[in-house]
């Protein structure tokens, strides 16, 4: 929640981004699809299960039903700045399709590639999806980039673009958008007014001027101070996922949160066990040297709004934020669980799924659980390991790991919070703060969520950990599937694969290795044909690939406390 994340085009070439200084999208083919032949919308309109995103508001006086509808209009503003740096034009795209549901799957996915299909054209005449996105020249190398001398080129703020002169310049996120950067600020602000928590309203008010600054530090430093607030929202240039080119650039996206008591009530206790967890990490000592804070907080929430690029694609199911290192190291991180959608994933998605594929006398181990600890857990060990490359005296430098690994950063994070989560549900689970007769539970429910997971391909960050992982352990036997097409966990060599793993991840983040995450890349993190056949088994049974949300304001009965009235 990550999770997400990431304008001027020329995106004719579909190579990069965009080129010289104006934008403008890919153009298309008026290619004709044949009259009786469904398009290809049509034929993956059960993709996706239908989830009113809702929560129980009756809590919330008329102030703060006013301060939510404005958070949920602030975080619908994401989804018009997502466009930008997805497809800059959408009314041109969207009227190009055949019928509703094209429409609505372009919709859906911000642009016209299929985000849970390993970015497959939804239209005819659609080339390959750029791996820079509209944040780069459409035509510049990668050398020139690296030759190029502008101090804020890896920033995750500006845009690459061209002068008058052919040459490379930055353009700053604030200036590029401005208009509705704007507008999501007097809205941020606006709700501010009528927020009964007041350091929810001085996030908001610094969190506005962020927007127009770019410089979030000191609003993510607020945000890691927030205790009591019963709302949340997360919002701005978040994740680096879009830029397939370096993983520098950050896209827009928002978050509207609801905290759910009960459950945060219960999560509360695992963070003081965070720092002796960082010591036990399965990896030399070096590896683990360097000391998160330990004000890190964990909670569960319900969603009420997701926007931009938080609702592409595959949706989040919980977050680890603030992403910026020097945060993470002064304050920690915040771990935030979306209750609501991660239950409605379980029920749609995950329990049909290990019904066909896992093994019958584990289906009992299949729980929530279990899935709901498997997804904290990931989200906690975002905050362990090593945020920067160690130096020849084998000491944290000053190169982050996301510089060193460069579009390979993403993944490995993504992958080493897999591991080291169910390492520490592991760890615990020995310490006798989670329930030891349940660890099967974890290993096996673990399985069925990368079952789950691997469907979305291997053409992004999540897909690409999720694939190195699961060839990874298939390998260590973690695993076996048998005679009837069904997996099963060997829960010794379960441990062993995830204690190896979790090793292997760690050093390749610490050496900043960029070779190695390259080649484990390449080798593991791609669909082997028998697992393709199996989840085409999955297809035919009809169970959707994520969810899709029913939300904003109407949904949530929060029409009449519009900053305009809807």
């Amino acid at each position: 929640m990550r999770r997400h994340p990431l304008l001027l085009a020329c995106l004719a070439t579909l190579a990069l981004g965009a080129c010289r200084n104006e934008a403008q999208a890919p153009a298309t083919t008026d290619a004709a699809k044949p009259a009786a032949a469904p398009s290809y919308a049509e034929r993956h309109a059960g993709d996706y299960a239908t989830v009113a995103l809702k929560a129980d508001l009756s809590a919330f006086d008329d102030e703060g039903k006013r301060m939510l509808a404005l958070l949920v209009q602030a975080s619908e503003v994401m989804d018009d700045l997502y466009w930008q740096q997805s497809w800059p034009d959408k009314a041109s795209l969207l009227a190009k399709a055949p019928d509703a549901a094209t429409r609505d799957l372009l919709a859906m996915n911000f642009g016209p590639w299929d985000r849970l299909n390993e970015d497959a054209p939804i239209l005819p005449g659609i080339g390959p999806r750029p791996v820079g996105g509209v944040f780069y020249p459409a035509d510049m190398t990668r050398e020139e980039f690296e030759n190029a001398d502008l101090a804020d080129k890896t920033s995750w703020y500006t845009l690459l673009r061209r002068d008058a002169a052919g040459k490379l310049v930055t353009v700053p996120y604030h200036e590029a958008y401005k208009a509705d950067l704007e507008r999501a600020a007097s809205l941020l602000r606006e709700a501010a007014k009528h927020s009964a928590d007041k350091s929810f309203a001085h996030y908001l008010d610094i969190r506005a001027d962020a927007l127009l600054s770019d410089d979030f530090r000191p609003s993510d430093m607020a945000w890691m101070d927030m205790k009591s607030n019963p709302v949340d929202i997360v919002i701005g240039p978040i994740e680096t996922y879009e830029d397939q080119l370096f993983g520098y650039k950050a896209a827009y996206e928002g978050l509207v949160l609801v905290k759910d008591q009960a459950w945060s009530e219960k999560l509360a206790r695992f963070a003081r066990f965070l720092p002796s967890l960082q010591t036990g990490l399965p990896v030399d000592a070096k590896y683990k040297a360097e000391k998160p804070g330990s004000a890190a907080d964990l909670n569960a929430y319900s969603a009420i709004h997701y926007g931009g690029n938080a609702d592409v694609g595959a949706k989040t199911i919980a977050i680890n934020l603030p992403n910026d290192e020097e945060v993470q190291l002064a304050k920690g991180t915040r771990r935030l669980q979306l209750e609501n959608v991660i239950r409605a994933k379980f029920d749609a998605i995950l329990l049909p799924i290990a019904n066909q594929l896992i093994a019958k006398d584990q289906l009992r181990n299949v729980t929530f659980d279990a899935f709901f600890e498997d997804t904290m857990f990931h989200e906690v060990a975002h905050g362990l390991g090593v945020k920067h490359v160690l130096a020849e005296d084998g000491r944290p430098g000053t190169t982050t790991v996301s510089d060193a690994l460069k579009e390979f950063s993403s993944n490995f994070e993504e992958g080493k919070a897999d591991v080291l989560g169910l390492y520490m549900i592991d760890a615990l689970s020995q310490r006798g703060e989670l329930d030891k007769a349940k660890l099967m539970d974890s290993y096996v429910t673990f399985l069925a969520g990368m079952l789950r997971s691997v469907r979305f391909g291997a053409s992004d960050a999540h897909g690409k950990a999720n694939m190195i992982r699961f060839n990874f352990f298939a390998e260590r036997g973690a695993f076996v599937r048998d005679a009837d097409g069904r997996y099963r966990v060997d829960f010794d060599k379960m441990r062993d694969a995830v204690n190896a793993l979790s090793a292997k991840l760690l050093t390749v983040q610490g050496d900043g290795d960029y070779a190695e995450a390259k080649r484990m890349t390449e080798t593991l993190g791609v669909v082997k044909p028998q697992l393709a056949a199996d989840l085409d088994r999955l297809k035919a049974a009809k169970i959707p690939i994520d969810v899709r949300f029913e939300q904003g304001l109407g949904v949530l009965g929060l029409q009449q406390y519009a900053a305009n009235p809807q």
